[in-house]
Protein backbone atom coordinates (compact mmCIF):
# COMPACT_ATOMS: atom_id res chain seq x y z
CA UNK A 1 0.00 0.00 0.00
CA UNK A 2 1.46 3.42 -1.19
CA UNK A 3 1.75 5.99 1.84
CA UNK A 4 -0.48 9.08 1.00
CA UNK A 5 2.87 11.05 1.67
CA UNK A 6 4.15 9.71 -0.96
CA UNK A 7 1.95 10.84 -3.05
CA UNK A 8 2.30 14.57 -1.70
CA UNK A 9 5.43 14.42 -2.47
CA UNK A 10 6.31 13.20 -5.96
CA UNK A 11 3.00 14.48 -7.72
CA UNK A 12 3.83 17.19 -10.85
CA UNK A 13 7.80 16.54 -10.09
CA UNK A 14 10.21 15.71 -12.54
CA UNK A 15 11.90 13.01 -11.61
CA UNK A 16 15.65 11.37 -12.98
CA UNK A 17 16.70 8.03 -12.14
CA UNK A 18 20.12 6.90 -13.57
CA UNK A 19 20.44 2.84 -14.52
CA UNK A 20 16.72 3.36 -15.02
CA UNK A 21 16.81 0.10 -17.52
CA UNK A 22 18.42 -2.12 -14.52
CA UNK A 23 16.55 -4.30 -12.21
CA UNK A 24 15.87 -1.93 -9.28
CA UNK A 25 16.10 1.49 -11.28
CA UNK A 26 13.42 0.05 -13.38
CA UNK A 27 11.47 -0.46 -10.11
CA UNK A 28 11.66 2.44 -9.12
CA UNK A 29 10.12 3.82 -12.48
CA UNK A 30 7.24 1.13 -12.15
CA UNK A 31 6.70 2.72 -8.64
CA UNK A 32 7.15 5.85 -9.49
CA UNK A 33 4.61 6.12 -12.26
CA UNK A 34 2.01 5.45 -9.39
CA UNK A 35 2.73 8.44 -7.61
CA UNK A 36 1.65 10.96 -10.07
CA UNK A 37 4.74 12.69 -10.92
CA UNK A 38 5.31 15.01 -14.10
CA UNK A 39 7.86 13.26 -15.89
CA UNK A 40 10.24 10.43 -15.36
CA UNK A 41 13.51 10.52 -17.41
CA UNK A 42 15.10 7.01 -17.32
CA UNK A 43 19.12 7.68 -18.14
CA UNK A 44 21.02 4.60 -19.12
CA UNK A 45 23.49 3.31 -21.35
CA UNK A 46 21.49 0.02 -22.21
CA UNK A 47 19.50 0.89 -25.17
CA UNK A 48 17.47 -2.19 -25.66
CA UNK A 49 16.66 -1.92 -21.88
CA UNK A 50 15.46 1.61 -22.50
CA UNK A 51 13.53 0.63 -25.20
CA UNK A 52 11.80 -2.51 -23.86
CA UNK A 53 10.60 -0.74 -20.51
CA UNK A 54 9.18 2.26 -22.77
CA UNK A 55 7.26 -0.38 -24.46
CA UNK A 56 6.68 -2.31 -21.03
CA UNK A 57 5.16 1.11 -19.17
CA UNK A 58 3.75 2.77 -22.15
CA UNK A 59 3.36 5.85 -20.57
CA UNK A 60 3.59 9.70 -21.48
CA UNK A 61 5.39 10.21 -18.06
CA UNK A 62 8.58 8.16 -19.32
CA UNK A 63 11.39 9.90 -21.18
CA UNK A 64 14.41 7.76 -22.16
CA UNK A 65 17.81 9.28 -22.07
CA UNK A 66 20.43 7.44 -23.38
CA UNK A 67 23.52 8.16 -21.77
CA UNK A 68 26.21 7.51 -19.00
CA UNK A 69 27.32 8.92 -15.80
CA UNK A 70 30.41 9.04 -16.75
CA UNK A 71 29.47 11.79 -19.66
CA UNK A 72 28.89 15.05 -17.57
CA UNK A 73 27.83 16.86 -20.29
CA UNK A 74 25.27 14.90 -21.25
CA UNK A 75 24.15 14.60 -17.11
CA UNK A 76 24.07 18.93 -17.84
CA UNK A 77 21.33 18.26 -20.25
CA UNK A 78 19.47 15.61 -18.49
CA UNK A 79 19.06 17.52 -15.01
CA UNK A 80 17.78 20.86 -16.61
CA UNK A 81 14.53 21.29 -14.48
CA UNK A 82 15.46 18.06 -12.53
CA UNK A 83 13.12 18.11 -9.23
CA UNK A 84 14.91 14.57 -7.75
CA UNK A 85 17.37 11.96 -8.94
CA UNK A 86 17.93 8.62 -7.69
CA UNK A 87 21.29 7.65 -8.46
CA UNK A 88 21.12 3.81 -9.46
CA UNK A 89 23.78 3.38 -11.86
CA UNK A 90 26.69 1.26 -11.02
CA UNK A 91 29.54 -1.42 -11.44
CA UNK A 92 28.11 -3.91 -8.78
CA UNK A 93 29.89 -7.10 -9.40
CA UNK A 94 32.28 -8.21 -7.24
CA UNK A 95 34.70 -10.32 -9.56
CA UNK A 96 33.87 -8.45 -12.60
CA UNK A 97 34.95 -4.81 -10.80
CA UNK A 98 37.98 -7.10 -9.66
CA UNK A 99 39.11 -7.47 -13.04
CA UNK A 100 38.25 -4.16 -14.18
CA UNK A 101 39.21 -1.69 -11.36
CA UNK A 102 39.86 1.29 -13.49
CA UNK A 103 36.67 1.10 -14.87
CA UNK A 104 34.75 0.48 -11.68
CA UNK A 105 36.51 3.67 -10.78
CA UNK A 106 35.65 5.64 -13.88
CA UNK A 107 31.59 4.44 -13.36
CA UNK A 108 31.65 4.46 -9.59
CA UNK A 109 33.80 7.20 -8.23
CA UNK A 110 34.33 9.19 -11.30
CA UNK A 111 30.30 8.99 -12.56
CA UNK A 112 28.69 9.43 -8.73
CA UNK A 113 30.41 12.77 -8.66
CA UNK A 114 29.31 14.04 -12.11
CA UNK A 115 26.13 13.00 -11.28
CA UNK A 116 26.47 15.09 -7.49
CA UNK A 117 27.94 18.01 -9.61
CA UNK A 118 25.69 18.09 -12.30
CA UNK A 119 22.89 18.00 -10.06
CA UNK A 120 24.14 21.23 -7.96
CA UNK A 121 24.77 23.24 -11.33
CA UNK A 122 21.42 22.03 -12.61
CA UNK A 123 20.24 23.14 -8.71
CA UNK A 124 17.87 19.51 -8.44
CA UNK A 125 16.16 19.82 -5.34
CA UNK A 126 17.40 16.22 -3.98
CA UNK A 127 19.65 13.49 -5.10
CA UNK A 128 19.69 10.25 -3.43
CA UNK A 129 22.56 7.82 -4.30
CA UNK A 130 22.21 3.82 -3.91
CA UNK A 131 24.54 2.09 -2.30
CA UNK A 132 25.30 -1.20 -0.74
CA UNK A 133 26.71 -3.06 2.25
CA UNK A 134 29.50 -3.93 0.48
CA UNK A 135 31.13 -0.49 1.51
CA UNK A 136 31.68 -1.65 5.00
CA UNK A 137 34.74 -2.59 5.89
CA UNK A 138 35.76 -3.15 2.10
CA UNK A 139 37.77 -5.66 0.69
CA UNK A 140 36.98 -5.33 -2.65
CA UNK A 141 37.06 -2.95 -5.58
CA UNK A 142 33.58 -2.52 -5.75
CA UNK A 143 32.77 -2.10 -1.93
CA UNK A 144 36.06 0.61 -2.14
CA UNK A 145 34.16 2.52 -4.99
CA UNK A 146 30.94 2.41 -3.68
CA UNK A 147 32.13 3.42 -0.27
CA UNK A 148 33.79 6.54 -1.95
CA UNK A 149 30.82 6.83 -3.40
CA UNK A 150 28.76 7.34 -0.28
CA UNK A 151 31.08 9.52 1.15
CA UNK A 152 31.37 11.93 -1.89
CA UNK A 153 27.85 12.14 -1.61
CA UNK A 154 27.78 12.75 2.14
CA UNK A 155 30.27 15.45 2.14
CA UNK A 156 28.59 17.29 -0.86
CA UNK A 157 26.45 18.36 1.60
CA UNK A 158 29.29 20.55 3.11
CA UNK A 159 30.56 21.16 -0.57
CA UNK A 160 27.39 22.60 -1.74
CA UNK A 161 27.72 26.35 -0.24
CA UNK A 162 24.11 28.09 -1.30
CA UNK A 163 22.94 25.90 -2.85
CA UNK A 164 19.88 24.29 -2.51
CA UNK A 165 19.84 20.51 -3.20
CA UNK A 166 19.89 17.47 -0.68
CA UNK A 167 22.67 14.49 -1.09
CA UNK A 168 21.59 11.33 0.86
CA UNK A 169 22.24 7.48 0.71
CA UNK A 170 20.67 4.28 0.52
CA UNK A 171 22.64 1.35 1.66
CA UNK A 172 21.37 -2.21 1.90
CA UNK A 173 22.13 -5.64 1.28
CA UNK A 174 21.45 -8.46 -1.26
CA UNK A 175 18.72 -7.94 -3.45
CA UNK A 176 17.07 -11.39 -4.45
CA UNK A 177 16.38 -11.93 -8.32
CA UNK A 178 17.99 -8.93 -9.00
CA UNK A 179 20.71 -9.73 -12.42
CA UNK A 180 23.44 -11.38 -11.43
CA UNK A 181 22.39 -12.05 -8.22
CA UNK A 182 22.69 -15.62 -6.30
CA UNK A 183 18.96 -16.53 -7.02
CA UNK A 184 18.72 -16.08 -10.78
CA UNK A 185 22.11 -17.93 -10.97
CA UNK A 186 20.64 -20.93 -9.00
CA UNK A 187 17.72 -21.02 -10.94
CA UNK A 188 19.42 -21.94 -13.85
CA UNK A 189 21.87 -24.08 -11.93
CA UNK A 190 18.68 -25.84 -10.87
CA UNK A 191 17.02 -26.11 -14.35
CA UNK A 192 20.24 -27.46 -15.97
CA UNK A 193 19.85 -30.59 -13.36
CA UNK A 194 22.78 -29.39 -10.61
CA UNK A 195 25.24 -28.89 -9.47
CA UNK A 196 24.27 -25.41 -7.78
CA UNK A 197 27.50 -24.07 -6.81
CA UNK A 198 28.17 -22.62 -3.41
CA UNK A 199 31.45 -20.73 -2.94
CA UNK A 200 31.79 -21.62 1.46
CA UNK A 201 29.02 -23.74 3.58
CA UNK A 202 29.92 -20.43 5.94
CA UNK A 203 28.73 -17.91 3.87
CA UNK A 204 25.95 -15.37 5.15
CA UNK A 205 23.95 -12.50 3.26
CA UNK A 206 21.62 -10.17 4.51
CA UNK A 207 18.82 -10.24 1.64
CA UNK A 208 15.80 -7.94 0.48
CA UNK A 209 13.26 -8.45 -1.94
CA UNK A 210 13.22 -5.37 -4.83
CA UNK A 211 9.74 -4.49 -3.82
CA UNK A 212 11.32 -3.48 -0.35
CA UNK A 213 14.29 -1.97 -1.49
CA UNK A 214 12.69 -0.16 -3.92
CA UNK A 215 10.34 0.98 -1.66
CA UNK A 216 13.06 2.25 1.06
CA UNK A 217 14.69 3.91 -1.79
CA UNK A 218 11.36 6.15 -2.53
CA UNK A 219 10.84 6.76 1.45
CA UNK A 220 14.34 8.12 1.59
CA UNK A 221 13.46 10.53 -1.27
CA UNK A 222 10.50 12.09 0.96
CA UNK A 223 12.30 12.16 4.73
CA UNK A 224 16.17 12.94 3.01
CA UNK A 225 16.78 16.31 4.72
CA UNK A 226 20.63 16.08 3.53
CA UNK A 227 23.74 13.80 5.65
CA UNK A 228 21.33 10.48 5.51
CA UNK A 229 22.34 7.12 4.62
CA UNK A 230 19.43 4.74 4.92
CA UNK A 231 19.41 1.46 6.05
CA UNK A 232 16.74 -0.89 6.01
CA UNK A 233 16.33 -4.01 8.39
CA UNK A 234 16.99 -7.17 6.71
CA UNK A 235 16.78 -10.71 7.36
CA UNK A 236 20.22 -12.65 6.84
CA UNK A 237 20.54 -16.01 5.43
CA UNK A 238 23.16 -19.29 5.25
CA UNK A 239 23.60 -19.26 1.70
CA UNK A 240 23.87 -23.19 2.08
CA UNK A 241 20.08 -23.03 3.24
CA UNK A 242 18.95 -20.88 0.49
CA UNK A 243 20.71 -23.75 -1.98
CA UNK A 244 18.76 -25.90 -0.21
CA UNK A 245 15.67 -24.18 -0.23
CA UNK A 246 15.56 -23.61 -3.79
CA UNK A 247 16.29 -26.76 -4.63
CA UNK A 248 13.42 -28.05 -2.41
CA UNK A 249 11.16 -25.26 -4.43
CA UNK A 250 12.41 -25.21 -7.92
CA UNK A 251 13.44 -29.07 -9.28
CA UNK A 252 10.06 -30.29 -9.16
CA UNK A 253 8.98 -27.50 -11.46
CA UNK A 254 12.18 -28.45 -13.87
CA UNK A 255 11.41 -32.10 -13.66
CA UNK A 256 14.32 -33.20 -11.33
CA UNK A 257 13.75 -35.02 -7.95
CA UNK A 258 15.45 -32.81 -5.03
CA UNK A 259 17.93 -35.48 -4.55
CA UNK A 260 19.37 -35.10 -7.91
CA UNK A 261 20.08 -31.72 -7.65
CA UNK A 262 23.67 -31.82 -6.10
CA UNK A 263 25.71 -28.50 -4.49
CA UNK A 264 29.20 -28.45 -4.94
CA UNK A 265 31.24 -26.43 -3.00
CA UNK A 266 33.93 -24.21 -5.28
CA UNK A 267 35.57 -21.92 -2.83
CA UNK A 268 35.62 -17.92 -2.72
CA UNK A 269 35.39 -15.98 -5.91
CA UNK A 270 38.13 -13.10 -5.62
CA UNK A 271 37.15 -10.11 -2.94
CA UNK A 272 34.09 -11.95 -1.78
CA UNK A 273 33.58 -12.03 2.05
CA UNK A 274 32.13 -14.66 4.48
CA UNK A 275 29.68 -11.91 5.70
CA UNK A 276 28.36 -8.47 5.40
CA UNK A 277 28.06 -5.96 7.64
CA UNK A 278 25.08 -3.40 7.68
CA UNK A 279 27.44 -0.59 9.47
CA UNK A 280 30.74 -0.57 11.24
CA UNK A 281 31.45 0.25 15.08
CA UNK A 282 32.18 3.55 14.34
CA UNK A 283 29.05 4.20 13.13
CA UNK A 284 26.84 2.55 15.85
CA UNK A 285 27.34 6.00 17.57
CA UNK A 286 25.53 8.15 14.83
CA UNK A 287 22.69 5.70 14.04
CA UNK A 288 19.58 6.04 14.91
CA UNK A 289 16.09 3.63 14.48
CA UNK A 290 13.72 4.85 12.75
CA UNK A 291 11.10 1.30 12.75
CA UNK A 292 11.87 -0.43 9.68
CA UNK A 293 15.07 1.18 8.43
CA UNK A 294 17.99 2.81 10.48
CA UNK A 295 19.41 6.41 10.04
CA UNK A 296 23.28 7.25 10.00
CA UNK A 297 23.64 10.89 9.72
CA UNK A 298 26.18 13.59 11.09
CA UNK A 299 24.65 13.63 15.10
CA UNK A 300 25.83 11.78 17.56
CA UNK A 301 22.81 9.25 18.96
CA UNK A 302 22.75 9.07 22.91
CA UNK A 303 21.51 6.08 23.58
CA UNK A 304 22.51 3.20 20.84
CA UNK A 305 19.76 0.82 19.38
CA UNK A 306 20.57 -2.82 19.58
CA UNK A 307 21.12 -3.74 16.10
CA UNK A 308 22.59 -7.28 14.82
CA UNK A 309 24.48 -5.65 12.04
CA UNK A 310 27.09 -8.83 11.03
CA UNK A 311 25.02 -11.40 8.70
CA UNK A 312 27.15 -14.18 10.68
CA UNK A 313 25.22 -13.08 14.08
CA UNK A 314 22.34 -11.72 12.96
CA UNK A 315 18.94 -13.89 13.14
CA UNK A 316 18.65 -16.40 10.08
CA UNK A 317 16.17 -17.33 8.05
CA UNK A 318 14.85 -20.91 8.44
CA UNK A 319 14.20 -23.34 5.22
CA UNK A 320 10.58 -22.40 5.53
CA UNK A 321 10.75 -18.74 6.15
CA UNK A 322 13.37 -18.73 3.25
CA UNK A 323 10.71 -20.58 0.95
CA UNK A 324 8.03 -17.68 2.00
CA UNK A 325 10.39 -15.17 0.84
CA UNK A 326 11.02 -17.03 -2.39
CA UNK A 327 7.87 -17.43 -3.13
CA UNK A 328 6.78 -13.49 -2.65
CA UNK A 329 10.08 -12.45 -4.51
CA UNK A 330 11.21 -15.05 -6.93
CA UNK A 331 9.36 -17.76 -7.96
Amino acid sequence: MIEESFFNFYSGKTILVTGGAGSIGSEIVRNLLELDPKAIRVLDNNETGLFELEQELNSDKIRTLIGDIRDKERLMRAFEGVDIIFHAAALKHVPLCEYNPFDAVKTNVIGTQNVLDAALDQNVGKAIVISTDKTVNPVNVMGATKLLAERLTISANYYKGDKKTVFSCVRFGNVLDSRGSVVPIFKNQIKNGGPVTITDYEMTRFVMGIPQAVGLIIKAGVIAEGNEIFILKMPAVNIIDLAKAMIDELSPIYGYKPEEIKIEIIGKRLGEKLFEELMNEDELDYVMDNGDLYILNSERVLKKPEIHYNSNNALKLNKKQIKDVLKNYCI
